[in-house]
């Protein structure tokens, strides 16, 4: 009876602590890192060059997986879903981890309840860009020329995307209109904003300025705090009499909620190290994005405040998408 017991009782540990043991050896198979966006973005290819360096540090294959569509919500809800093993990650944005609850009435998943914090990736501000055609070279140019004509197209990478609501801001806090174009994307918007089929945009540094420096649009403040260093002669659109006025992209991994907190912490360092590596920080400044990093508890705090920041400016402007 006591060696029936024993067995037992060694039966029930092993069955409560499988967390302990499948952690261990983390990782021992290719991790998939999910993405929102289509190839070819800013977030796509953020995760491309992090994770490529990511499965050296690791010692195992980490695939791109490209699930666009529903403001991200198709992704995430996969993502979700998925075992929280650590060999499903995601690459999110503001807009899946912070903005989607204040837009969707019935969002398919819970940012604060369905993932685990990881750790920020990077920064990107916005550039407000026109087309050629249009004559604006500045913030005080782009106030006039809305004032008369009322009806021009702006362009956005999707409904409720960041640079959908800078720009109803921007018009809310002017007193302005300008009728919405969306596109399934930033890199599809910009390109239409370049054929002339829309005349502005609020588009991120990285996917923007090859057209401006190719002279096919014109960027004429950034929506940043700061000036960039790499662009100290353009204004901050606050400095161009927008007070106050911010609005900085930012991407961030996360893991389906319950991931054994060993695997949390591991991936943590090996992706702040990828982030600290000197090649890495370079590319990554060539591309328009700043390295964060962080631990778990900062980027969840990050979360935490950015949802009461655009839950305010959604109520204000008045989007809802369902």
């Amino acid at each position: 009876m006591k060696l029936f017991i024993s067995c037992l009782a060694a039966c029930l540990i092993a069955m409560s602590t499988p967390s302990i043991a499948q952690s261990s050896d983390y990782p021992n198979k290719a991790i998939r890192l999910v993405v929102p966006y289509p190839p070819g973005g800013s977030t796509d290819a953020l995760a491309r060059l992090v994770g490529q360096k990511l499965a050296t540090k690791l010692g195992q294959p980490v695939l791109v997986d490209n699930r666009p569509g529903a403001s991200e919500a198709i992704a995430a809800s996969y993502v979700a879903k998925s075992p929280a093993d650590g060999y499903t990650l995601f690459l999110s944005t503001m807009s899946g981890l912070t903005v989607n609850p204040s837009l969707f009435r019935k969002l398919p998943y819970s940012p604060q309840k369905d993932f685990a914090p990881i750790a920020l990736a990077a920064t990107i501000p916005a550039v407000v860009v026109v087309n050629p055609n249009v004559p604006v070279k500045s913030m005080p140019q782009l106030l006039d020329y809305l004032k008369s004509h009322p009806e021009t197209p702006y362009a956005s990478g999707g409904n409720g995307t960041p640079n959908h609501l800078g720009m109803e801001m921007y018009k809310k806090a002017m007193g302005v209109s300008a009728v919405h174009v969306p596109y399934k994307g930033g890199a599809p918007a910009l390109l239409e904003l370049v054929s002339g089929q829309v005349q502005v945009m609020m588009a991120l540094v990285p996917e923007a300025m090859p057209f401006v420096k190719a002279g096919r649009l014109h960027a004429i403040a950034l929506t940043s705090a700061k000036r960039s260093p790499d662009y100290p002669d353009l204004p901050t659109v606050a400095e161009a009499g927008v007070p106050n006025f911010e609005m900085t992209f930012w991407s961030a991994f996360v893991a389906p909620v319950g991931t054994p907190k060993e695997v949390l912490n591991k991936l943590n360092q090996a992706i702040d190290g990828v982030l600290q590596d000197k090649e890495i920080k370079a590319k990554l400044s060539e591309m328009g994005m700043m390295p964060a990093g962080g631990s778990p508890e900062q980027l969840a705090a990050l979360m935490q405040s950015e949802t009461g920041k655009w839950k305010k400016v959604v109520d204000e402007v008045g989007i809802t998408l369902d």
